[in-house]
Protein backbone atom coordinates (compact mmCIF):
# COMPACT_ATOMS: atom_id res chain seq x y z
CA UNK A 1 0.00 0.00 0.00
CA UNK A 2 0.89 3.59 -0.79
CA UNK A 3 1.81 6.12 2.40
CA UNK A 4 -1.28 8.42 0.72
CA UNK A 5 -3.62 4.63 1.69
CA UNK A 6 -2.89 5.16 6.12
CA UNK A 7 -3.97 7.71 8.19
CA UNK A 8 -1.37 9.66 10.40
CA UNK A 9 -2.97 9.52 13.82
CA UNK A 10 -0.63 10.77 17.60
CA UNK A 11 -0.96 8.33 20.49
CA UNK A 12 -0.22 10.08 23.53
CA UNK A 13 -0.18 8.68 27.31
CA UNK A 14 1.02 10.64 30.44
CA UNK A 15 2.29 9.09 34.11
CA UNK A 16 4.58 10.46 36.70
CA UNK A 17 7.92 10.86 35.20
CA UNK A 18 6.67 9.82 31.39
CA UNK A 19 5.13 11.00 28.45
CA UNK A 20 4.52 9.65 25.64
CA UNK A 21 3.91 10.99 22.06
CA UNK A 22 3.92 8.41 19.21
CA UNK A 23 3.21 8.95 15.46
CA UNK A 24 1.42 6.24 13.79
CA UNK A 25 -0.11 5.41 10.45
CA UNK A 26 -2.97 3.59 10.54
CA UNK A 27 -5.18 1.96 7.63
CA UNK A 28 -9.18 3.92 7.29
CA UNK A 29 -11.34 2.06 9.18
CA UNK A 30 -9.21 1.44 12.37
CA UNK A 31 -10.34 1.74 15.92
CA UNK A 32 -8.93 3.74 18.86
CA UNK A 33 -8.49 0.24 19.83
CA UNK A 34 -6.76 -1.55 16.83
CA UNK A 35 -4.06 1.77 16.80
CA UNK A 36 -3.26 1.28 20.74
CA UNK A 37 -2.36 -2.41 20.41
CA UNK A 38 -0.63 -1.73 16.97
CA UNK A 39 1.57 0.51 18.66
CA UNK A 40 3.10 -1.97 21.24
CA UNK A 41 2.43 0.51 23.89
CA UNK A 42 0.50 -2.00 25.78
CA UNK A 43 3.49 -4.53 25.85
CA UNK A 44 6.26 -1.32 26.73
CA UNK A 45 3.68 -0.08 29.48
CA UNK A 46 1.48 -2.89 31.17
CA UNK A 47 0.44 -1.19 33.71
CA UNK A 48 -2.46 0.33 31.08
CA UNK A 49 -5.41 -1.65 31.20
CA UNK A 50 -7.97 -0.56 28.66
CA UNK A 51 -10.82 -2.23 30.76
CA UNK A 52 -10.19 0.48 33.03
CA UNK A 53 -9.11 3.56 31.66
CA UNK A 54 -10.78 6.31 29.52
CA UNK A 55 -9.68 7.19 25.79
CA UNK A 56 -10.44 10.24 24.03
CA UNK A 57 -9.66 11.98 20.77
CA UNK A 58 -8.41 15.69 21.66
CA UNK A 59 -10.47 15.96 25.26
CA UNK A 60 -13.21 14.22 24.12
CA UNK A 61 -13.95 11.05 25.61
CA UNK A 62 -14.95 8.10 22.75
CA UNK A 63 -15.12 4.22 23.32
CA UNK A 64 -12.54 1.68 21.85
CA UNK A 65 -14.50 1.10 19.10
CA UNK A 66 -14.73 4.62 17.44
CA UNK A 67 -13.10 4.66 13.89
CA UNK A 68 -10.14 6.89 13.77
CA UNK A 69 -9.73 10.10 11.08
CA UNK A 70 -6.80 11.68 9.85
CA UNK A 71 -4.75 13.54 12.33
CA UNK A 72 -6.93 12.48 15.03
CA UNK A 73 -4.83 12.46 19.02
CA UNK A 74 -6.05 8.97 20.71
CA UNK A 75 -5.53 10.09 24.34
CA UNK A 76 -5.51 7.59 27.27
CA UNK A 77 -6.27 8.62 30.34
CA UNK A 78 -5.14 7.10 33.86
CA UNK A 79 -8.03 6.84 36.13
CA UNK A 80 -8.40 9.48 39.06
CA UNK A 81 -6.83 8.89 42.11
CA UNK A 82 -9.30 11.45 44.26
CA UNK A 83 -12.30 13.36 43.51
CA UNK A 84 -11.69 16.67 42.13
CA UNK A 85 -14.63 17.91 43.65
CA UNK A 86 -13.24 16.71 47.47
CA UNK A 87 -10.35 17.64 47.13
CA UNK A 88 -11.86 21.22 46.25
CA UNK A 89 -13.79 21.13 49.28
CA UNK A 90 -10.80 19.93 51.34
CA UNK A 91 -8.48 22.99 50.37
CA UNK A 92 -11.81 25.12 51.08
CA UNK A 93 -11.67 24.00 54.35
CA UNK A 94 -8.34 24.18 55.28
CA UNK A 95 -8.44 28.25 54.10
CA UNK A 96 -10.91 28.50 56.32
CA UNK A 97 -9.33 27.17 59.24
CA UNK A 98 -6.08 29.01 58.08
CA UNK A 99 -8.45 32.40 58.33
CA UNK A 100 -7.62 32.87 54.66
CA UNK A 101 -10.74 34.07 52.20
Amino acid sequence: MADDAFLQVQLCYAAPGLQILQDLQVAPGSTIQQAILDSGLLREQPAIDLSVCKVGIFGKIKTLDTVLRARDRIEIYRPLIADPKQSRRRRAAHREQAGRP
